[in-house]
């Protein structure tokens, strides 16, 4: 069994010797676990080894699952100690706090949206987390799915704008990630960053999964946007998703560990090394057996 130690991998002998530094932050979804609270999501994290985590799922108000501990959601309306405080006590930095969100569809009390991705963004300036991490996501409406391309951008812009500007007020990279038709695209990407201004403020968390299932190339997206890319989400996908890529925006998590897949995930992380990303990571993988081995092979990757 292996254990991760500040970015690095500890053998199970536990000695200082085996201990290796990584380059980068290898942390993990707080979604290790289903129908599980947050702090066990937090726990089972720590008890593999890891030293980051990124906060994946938030809602508004209150939220029976909670109360009744078989969701791991953190309410952008709670005291924000109570996160903190969970954290701290399995020893765990928080590198994001994630706000998908669904830009696409009509503005509704019940789609996360702005007001949700602004308290979000206001979280993770009281927990010191210096990443939010949004998408535009599928729409759901008739409307959203018959918007034109110009209006696809526009729509997107719009409900970041006032995002952004808490963004760059209270000192957050508001970062956007691959997950839908234009953010899983290169060139419609590209027109959105310049839309939204703000390089200093606005970044982007690349997806490995999501942007190879939604049609998109990692390796052109590393050579467009390099600086640009302050996070990446790490999942591999197996030959089955093939026949759905170009046709599915996204997916959770991946069931395989990082590098049994067919997205060519080594030659991904040598062409990050090589345009000098050394921002934090999440891996989006599932269960132990394949956790393990990933964040293993992610650190050879970068050594």
């Amino acid at each position: 069994m292996y254990k991760i130690l500040h970015g690095g991998i500890r053998t199970s002998s536990g000695r200082d010797s085996d201990v290796i530094a990584a380059m980068i932050q290898i942390g993990c979804f707080a979604l290790v676990n289903p129908f599980c609270t947050l702090e066990s999501q937090f726990q089972a994290i720590r008890e593999m080894g890891f030293d980051f985590a990124d906060l994946t799922d938030s809602h508004d108000g209150a939220l029976l699952g909670n109360e009744f501990g078989f969701t791991a959601a953190a309410s952008l309306d709670g005291h924000p100690s109570r996160v903190r405080e969970m954290a701290e006590k399995h020893e765990l930095s928080l590198t994001a706090v994630c706000a998908h969100a669904n830009l696409l569809d009509p503005t509704a009390p019940d789609v996360f949206g702005t007001a949700q991705i602004i308290k979000a963004i206001r979280l993770a300036r009281d927990l010191g987390v210096k990443q939010v991490i949004t998408t535009e996501g599928d729409p759901k409406t008739a409307f959203g799915e018959k918007l034109t391309y110009e209006e696809r951008i526009f729509s997107i812009v719009e409900k970041l704008y006032w995002p952004v500007q808490w963004a760059e007020e209270l000192g957050i990279q508001l970062l956007i990630e691959p997950h839908g038709i234009v953010t899983d695209s290169v060139a419609a990407t590209a027109e959105l960053l310049e839309r939204l201004g703000h390089p200093e403020t606005v970044g982007l968390n690349l997806d490995t999964g999501n942007l190879w299932l939604g049609g998109g190339d990692n390796f052109e997206y590393i050579e467009k946007f390099g600086p640009r890319i302050k996070h990446v989400h790490w999942k591999d996908l197996g030959a089955a998703w093939e026949e759905k890529r170009g046709k599915q925006f996204g997916c959770g998590m991946g069931d395989i560990a990082l590098g049994d897949g067919v997205i060519g995930l080594p030659e991904i992380a040598a062409e990050l090394k090589k345009n000098g990303f050394d921002g934090p990571t999440t891996l989006e993988v599932f269960g132990e057996a394949n956790l393990l081995p990933s964040a293993e092979r992610l650190r050879e990757w970068f050594a």
